[in-house]
């Protein structure tokens, strides 16, 4: 009986095993098939670029030949600049000789009017200088004869306030003896009516 019992369990290990086999070499199946897919996509992408890389190669020849064609042409005109150039450039240079000598003339002829300016200016300077000086000395003579005045002025008034004062202090004499005079009278003649002149 013993024998049996480890066939049985042959049999199932042998069983386990093929499905443990199979498992795997469907993963790989389909893992192959993603792998298949993946390159083909590939393909397709490198395939995509391989035209844009042959119709961006005629694109570029085409270019190329057009740029040898101007390159040529270019050659063919570079005698013709070269000339032009050196003929502009000797005009240019004509010009600039003839605007160097306009602009020596222009600073000389600025340089003596500078100097006649500084002429008029150290001119203008001393006549501004002397006129000064002469204003000084009239408004000096003329601060000397107002003080002469001043004091000629100061006499006459102090003499003629004298005059006045005493015109004054006489008339001021004459109108008291007339005032008492007139008190006294009055005062008279208030006795003769028998009133006292004080309660008044």
């Amino acid at each position: 009986m013993a024998p049996t019992k480890k066939k049985k369990k042959g049999t199932r290990e042998k069983a386990g095993k093929q499905k443990k086999t199979t498992l795997p070499d469907e993963e790989k199946y389909q893992k192959t098939v993603l792998e298949v897919d993946t390159l083909k996509q590939h393909l397709v992408l490198r395939r995509d670029v391989a035209r844009q890389a042959m119709a961006d190669s005629e694109g570029l020849k085409q270019k190329l030949a057009d740029l040898e064609k101007a390159l040529e042409a270019a050659q063919g005109d570079k005698k013709d600049i070269y000339e032009e150039m050196i003929r502009q450039y000797q005009q240019l240079q004509r010009q600039t000789d003839t605007r160097i000598q306009r602009l020596e003339a222009e600073k000389e002829n600025l340089q003596e009017q500078l100097a006649a300016c500084r002429e008029d200016v150290r001119q203008s300077q001393a006549d501004k200088a002397q006129m000064l000086e002469e204003k000084e000395t009239a408004i000096a003579e003329m601060q000397c004869k107002i003080d002469d005045m001043e004091t000629e002025y100061e006499k006459i008034l102090h003499g003629s306030l004298d005059c006045v004062l005493a015109k004054l202090q006489s008339a001021k004499l004459s109108w008291e003896k007339e005032a008492t005079s007139i008190h006294l009278e009055y005062k008279d003649r208030l006795k003769e009516f028998g009133l006292n002149p004080l309660e008044i």
